[in-house]
């Protein structure tokens, strides 16, 4: 199965814009099967589905990882993205 390379995780932030971080696809799986996608720091982890839902995951201790509004796939020929 071919899976989307990149997401924009976009959380809502209280009172500001909000907070946009892009996220790339690793070579592992989550609990549910789906692939997990990481930020370049890798403190950002996210199980996203093939439906787009997804599932954030702890990466260290005492994290309690925000869901964010929306997972928007980005193509290899979007503009401003690395």
């Amino acid at each position: 199965m071919v899976h989307t390379e990149r997401y924009e995780l976009i959380f809502q932030m209280s009172g500001a814009a909000d907070d946009v971080v892009s996220v790339r696809l690793t070579d592992r799986l989550g609990a549910g099967g789906f692939p997990v996608y990481e930020d370049e720091s890798g403190i950002v982890r996210a199980e996203i589905s093939d439906r787009g839902e997804v599932r954030m995951l702890a990466s260290g201790g005492h994290q309690a990882p925000g869901a964010p509004l929306l997972a928007r796939p980005l193509g290899e020929d979007t503009p401003g993205t690395p």
